[in-house]
């Protein structure tokens, strides 16, 4: 497939209660082992890329060396292919153009950017991060490839007391829409596991809704029963190889 047939295949696979499952790979290898398994469609996690390469997550890990693996990624499977851009490597959108345009070079049919703010506290407002996602979009068509920017908000995942959570709904829903009108393709609610939350989510955001499967949020079955169209599973697969390879060394030297 072409890279615009990736991309626009990625998108449709993002079906309002049939949801399309990512257990997120980290590089071309692991990229492989799913596809081969069945997977339409990879995407990475930021932990994972990070971590299998020796840097800690939060855009510890070089953009050159990131766009370099998911240029190896996009080579080793015929399959599109998301990558985790974290918050695009800057502040300004000039800044994050110039890593949209990188990756997307690299043969990416999607991205996740988070409005997560990197070394500081919070959340960008939500113009600013609206002109961000827009930098995105305006690069993607540049390059005429319909990206699937996956517009990840951490309302949810920066507050740890879950009872506040529905104290969130309403600036998260006001987040979606500011991102979708910007050229936000999908929505990331990493954090939020409460079953009605998510099906209200799910109801009012006109933009299909990716749901973490960390935190122990509801079952498969039950997210596409509420209408999530995307799961994701973060560095979850990345640690259970990491924790395998640790037992079974600790088995030969017992």
């Amino acid at each position: 497939m072409s890279q615009k047939n990736k991309a626009l295949t990625f998108g449709r696979l993002h079906r309002k209660g049939d949801p399309v499952v990512l257990y997120n790979i980290w590089d071309a290898g692991s990229a492989r082992v799913i596809v081969e398994a069945g997977a339409p469609c990879v995407a990475t996690g930021s932990w994972s890329v990070a971590a299998a390469q020796g840097f800690a997550d939060g855009e510890k890990i070089p953009v050159g060396l990131l766009t370099t693996i998911a240029g190896r990624i996009v080579e080793s499977c015929d399959v599109p292919v998301s990558l985790d851009i974290e918050g695009g490597y800057g502040v300004r959108p000039d800044q994050v153009a110039k890593t949209a345009r990188a990756v997307i070079k690299a043969g990416i049919a999607g991205v996740n950017f988070e409005d997560k703010i990197h070394g500081g506290l919070g959340l960008y407002a939500m113009k600013g991060q609206a002109a961000r996602i827009s930098a995105i979009r305006e690069a993607a068509d540049e390059a005429e490839v319909p990206l699937f920017i996956n517009a990840r908000t951490d309302c949810f995942l920066q507050q740890p007391d879950k009872g506040k959570h529905k104290d969130l709904l309403e600036e998260a829903l006001e987040r979606a829409a500011c991102y979708r009108e910007a050229g936000g393709s999908g929505l990331f609610i990493p954090g939020l596991i409460d079953r009605d939350l998510i099906a209200e989510v799910c109801d009012r955001a006109d933009m299909p809704v990716n749901v973490m499967m960390m935190m122990d949020p509801p079952p498969l079955p039950v997210l596409a029963e509420i209408g999530v169209a995307r799961v994701s599973y973060g560095p979850v697969p990345y640690r259970g190889m990491v924790e395998g390879l640790e037992k079974q060394y600790r088995a030969i030297l017992a």
